[in-house]
């Protein structure tokens, strides 16, 4: 599968020369993304495939800026939608394509389609949206852990003992405990993201069935799209 932009891209791309592949795993939090992409990593590597990992909130530009700022818990949704596109183009052009250009497998945790479903459900312009996402690379495959809003929250409270400020959409919802806030407003996620489905072509799986169950799923989608596709020593990233 050849690689492309979903809209005008970064420029001074030649997208011949990316002969690595990129795999998106989404879902809420505490869906199990972590345990998936692991798994699929190591899965990948044995199999003799260079992989590399990205996730939002990871850029090296503004990274750390995006936490520290976040934890205010004051910024606007419009600021919070540039903070995540600013984050996410760094990574694309200085991760990313270096990557697939090196050959290596990609394996995104999360990608535009969470920034897509948070930013519209917080009242943001959609159609500004998609078009500030269209600098983003189509994915060779896209997965979305499909986990019930209630499940979400168990697994969070188990992992840390509480839910996250953003994670509940705090920010926009301010009646309620933050249980039904979260609840509330994963459920409004998860609508936005089943209505990206189709266009964005992503594979929806069961998240909350037996984590290896799921990863044999997500592996043998991934395997059947490598299918022919040697891997090779990859070029060096310092490139």
């Amino acid at each position: 599968m050849k690689h492309k932009f979903y809209g005008t891209g970064l420029p001074g791309i030649d997208l011949a020369e990316l002969t690595g592949s990129l795999f998106v795993i989404e879902g809420g939090d505490g869906a199990g993304r972590s345990t998936q992409i692991k798994m699929l990593r190591e899965s990948l590597e044995r199999s003799g495939y260079p992989v590399s990992e990205v996730g939002l909130k990871r850029s090296d530009l503004v990274g750390k800026e995006l936490n520290e700022a976040m934890r205010g818990h004051v910024l606007c949704p419009t600021t919070l939608a540039l903070f995540y596109l600013t984050d996410f183009a760094d990574q694309l052009e200085n991760v990313i394509i270096p990557a697939l250009r090196a050959g290596f497998i990609v394996l995104a945790d999360r990608y535009i389609f969470t920034m897509l479903a948070r930013h519209v459900v917080r009242g943001v312009d959609k159609d500004w949206l998609t078009s500030a996402c269209g600098v983003a690379l189509m994915p060779q495959l896209s997965f979305y852990l499909d986990v019930k809003p209630k499940t979400l929250a168990g697994r969070s409270f188990r992992k840390s003992g509480s839910l996250d400020f953003w994670e509940s959409g705090m920010d926009i919802q301010r009646s309620g405990d933050m249980y039904q806030c979260f609840t509330s407003y994963q459920a409004q996620l998860s609508k936005e993201f089943k209505k990206l489905m189709k266009p964005y072509q992503i594979i929806s799986v069961p998240g909350e069935a037996d984590p290896t169950h799921t990863h044999q799923e997500i592996r043998a989608r991934v395997h059947k799209m490598l299918a022919g596709k040697k891997p090779v020593k990859a070029a060096s990233l310092a490139k």
